[in-house]
C-alpha cells in the first residue's frame, strides 16, 4: 500500500484471536487518535453494567441536551426523549452514533466525564496500558488516545467476554428504535469472506481506523489499522492483513480466552440516581455470580424458633441437592448459571415450607437506619409484619445477589413498626452497588449509613 494511502501515522496489529498470539505489528504501541473505535469501550462498559445489574436492556434512558447536541454521525435523538437502552447500544455499535454513545455514558455513570474515567479504569484492567479516554464517542479531544495493540486487545475481549452481544457488529442494518440504521462497516462485511465485525472509526485527526475480525473454519483473526486516507484504502489494508493472519495462524490451535477483568464499577456517588428501571427485568441477562458462591446457606437470626429453623434448613438442603442435579442434566445450563438455579430452587422450597406463620405482610421502605456494628454501611430490603417473613426475604435476597452480599451480616431489627430486614458490615461502595443491582430487579432497597 503506497504511503499516500495514509492520512495520519500508520499503525497496525494482527493476532490469532484464539490464542492472542501476535502475527504482525507495526507502530502498534504508538499513541494515536482512536476516533470511533472508542465506542468499542463505550459498549464494553455498558455490557458490563448490564451484566452486573446496574441497569437493563429495557431501561428507559432520558436524553440530555448534551447528548442530543453531539455532531454527526448521530441517531437524531431529542433532548428529553426517552429510549430503551438496547436501541442506544444498537445505534452506537452499528451506526456509530455519537449522540447514542454519549447517552449510554450518562445512563451508566451519570455524566460523560465520569463515564470516560470509568472507561479508562476498565482499559487498565484489560491491560490496555497506553489508552486514555476523555469522552464516550471518540471525537478528537486532547489526551484521548490509544494504540493499535490496545484496540486489538479490546476487540478480542468484546468477542470473548460478551459473545451474546457480538452479533451486533455483523448486522448490516438494525432497528434503533426511532429508525433503521445501516452499518458503517457493511462494505468490508460484504466483501471479505468470514468477516463479522468489529468497529470503524474516522476523524480528520485520526484518519480512517478499523478493528476487524474474521473467522474461517477453526481459525479466527483480528486485525487493526490506524490512519487510512480513505475507507477504501483502509478496507484494502485490513483485508491484506487478515489474509496474512490466516496464512500465518495454524489451522488448529487451543482456544485460550482472555481473562475477564476485575469489575471496576462507577465512582462512589455516581450513576445510581440517573438510571431508572421502568419495566420488569425478565427480558435481560441475569448478573453473573462469582464462582464458588453456592455454599451452605446459614439462617439469619438466632431468635427464630427451633421448629422454624429446622423446617427451613431441611427445605434448603433438599432444594440445593435437587438444584445441583437439575443443573447437571438440564441441556443448555452453563456452570455459571447453576448458583442461580440453586437460588431459585431454594426460594421455592422456603416459600413452600410447612412452617406455620402469618403471611399477611406489609412491606415498607426504610430510608435510613443506624447500624449496631460501628462505622459500617449496609442496606435495608424492607420492613415486615413478622420476623419469619423478614428472615425469608433476607435469605432469598442473599441467594439471588451473592456477588455483592457475600460476607455481609443478615440481621432482623425489631421496632414498634415491624421487623426490618438488613444487610450490615459493608463498605459504602459495595452497599451502593448492591442496592443498584437489586433495584434493577425491582427489589426494594435503601442504603444504611454508618452510625454517627
Amino acid at each position: 500500500m503506497p504511503l499516500g494511502a495514509w492520512a495520519a501515522p500508520y499503525a497496525a496489529m494482527v493476532i490469532d484471536a484464539r490464542t492472542g498470539e501476535v502475527l504482525h505489528s507495526r507502530n502498534a504501541d504508538t499513541r494515536l487518535h482512536p476516533a470511533s473505535l472508542t465506542k468499542m469501550m463505550t459498549l464494553y462498559v455498558t455490557f458490563e453494567a448490564v451484566r452486573n445489574g446496574e441497569l437493563t436492556l429495557d431501561t428507559k434512558v432520558r436524553i440530555s441536551k448534551h447528548a442530543a447536541s453531539e455532531p454527526p454521525s448521530k441517531l437524531g435523538l431529542r433532548a428529553g426523549q426517552k429510549i430503551a437502552l438496547r436501541y442506544l447500544i444498537r445505534a452506537a455499535a452499528v451506526k456509530s452514533a455519537n449522540d447514542a454513545a454519549t447517552a449510554l455514558g450518562e445512563a451508566v455513570a451519570g455524566s460523560e466525564a465520569a463515564f470516560a474515567r470509568r472507561m479508562t479504569r476498565t482499559a487498565k484492567a484489560l491491560g490496555m496500558t497506553r489508552t486514555t479516554f476523555k469522552n464516550a464517542h471518540g471525537l478528537t479531544e486532547s489526551g484521548h488516545l490509544s494504540t493499535a495493540r490496545d484496540m486489538t486487545t479490546l476487540g478480542r475481549h468484546l468477542l470473548y467476554d460478551f459473545p451474546q452481544y457480538y452479533n451486533l457488529f455483523s448486522r448490516t442494518s438494525t432497528n434503533a428504535g426511532i429508525k433503521t440504521v445501516n452499518n458503517t462497516n457493511r462494505r468490508l462485511l460484504a466483501a471479505y469472506k468470514g468477516a463479522d465485525g468489529i468497529k470503524t472509526g474516522y476523524t480528520r485527526a485520526a484518519g480512517f481506523n478499523l478493528v476487524a475480525s474474521a473467522q474461517r473454519g477453526n481459525e479466527r483473526v483480528i486485525a487493526t489499522v490506524f490512519g487510512g486516507k480513505s475507507s477504501t484504502a483502509r478496507n484494502a489494508k485490513v483485508a491484506e492483513l487478515l489474509d496474512m493472519g490466516f496464512r500465518r495462524s495454524p489451522s488448529r490451535a487451543p482456544l485460550r480466552k482472555p481473562q475477564r477483568p476485575a469489575y471496576v464499577g462507577n465512582e462512589v456517588g455516581t450513576g445510581a440516581k440517573t438510571v431508572r428501571v421502568t419495566t420488569a427485568v425478565d427480558k435481560s441477562l441475569r448478573p453473573m455470580v462469582r464462582p464458588g458462591d453456592q455454599g451452605t446457606v446459614q439462617l439469619a437470626n438466632a431468635n427464630t424458633t427451633d421448629e422454624q429453623r429446622a423446617a427451613i434448613q431441611a427445605s434448603i438442603d433438599a432444594a440445593l441437592a435437587e438444584a445441583k442435579d437439575v443443573a447437571a442434566v438440564t441441556p443448555g445450563t452453563r456452570p455459571a448459571q447453576r448458583p442461580q438455579v440453586a437460588a431459585e430452587a431454594v426460594e421455592t422450597a422456603v416459600l413452600a415450607s410447612n412452617v406455620s406463620v402469618k403471611e399477611e405482610t406489609v412491606q415498607e421502605v426504610v430510608t435510613r437506619l443506624s447500624t449496631s456494628g460501628g462505622q459500617y454501611w449496609g442496606i435495608n430490603v424492607g420492613r415486615y409484619s413478622n420476623r419469619y417473613q423478614a428472615e425469608k426475604v433476607l435469605l432469598r435476597t442473599a441467594l439471588a445477589e451473592m456477588a455483592t452480599l457475600d460476607g455481609s451480616l443478615r440481621k432482623v431489627v425489631q421496632s414498634n413498626k415491624g421487623y426490618e430486614a438488613n444487610f450490615l458490615g459493608m463498605s459504602q461502595e459495595r452497599a451502593d452497588l448492591a442496592c443498584r443491582r437489586l433495584k434493577a430487579r425491582n427489589v426494594t432497597c435503601s442504603m444504611i449509613g454508618p452510625k454517627s
